[in-house]
């Protein structure tokens, strides 16, 4: 037999019973394991973010670079976005470390403070991670009249 409740109207409507839903596991499902990431993960968004701003002209001590230009040339290479670039990460923070060069007549300040608030940024925002420190060396300034370090390539 069916039970019936009276509405304030004075109708009768079949009581309709509800059942809590069951969540299995319980808890918040973003605590149910673990996450890590890669120190490489950290530096590939670090050097995105740190070429992404104006007055920087290119990552790394000028011998990477060298070899970085030649490694580019290899068919199947790629260009390293972690060139210039390391990084230390822990649980929940990071600290990283830049080699930059920047672009002779920007105030190397500037860029600096720029770098730091554009890789703090883009790496809490995408890892999560809080970042403790970076370190920025700026190695070189591009001169407007200086020419790339790259070698001559053997074969035309």
């Amino acid at each position: 037999m069916s039970e019936t409740t009276t509405t304030p109207d004075g109708d009768n409507e079949p009581q309709v019973s509800t059942r809590k839903a069951t969540r299995r596991g319980g808890g918040d499902p973003a605590a149910r394991g673990r996450t890590t990431i890669a120190d490489g993960v950290v530096e590939k968004i670090a050097g995105l973010a740190a070429r992404d701003v104006l007055g920087v002209h290119a990552m790394g001590s000028g011998l990477s670079r060298t070899f970085g230009a030649v490694r580019d040339r290899v068919p199947g290479g790629s260009k390293s976005v972690t060139r210039g670039v390391k990084a230390e990460v822990g649980e929940v923070q990071t600290a990283l470390d830049l080699e930059i060069v920047v672009d002779y007549g920007v105030s190397i300040t500037e860029v600096a403070r720029a770098v730091r608030e554009n890789v703090i940024a883009a790496v809490e925002r995408m890892t999560g991670l809080e970042v403790v420190e970076v370190n920025i060396a700026v190695s070189d300034v591009k001169l407007p009249d200086e020419e790339e370090e790259e070698p001559e390539p053997r074969i035309q």
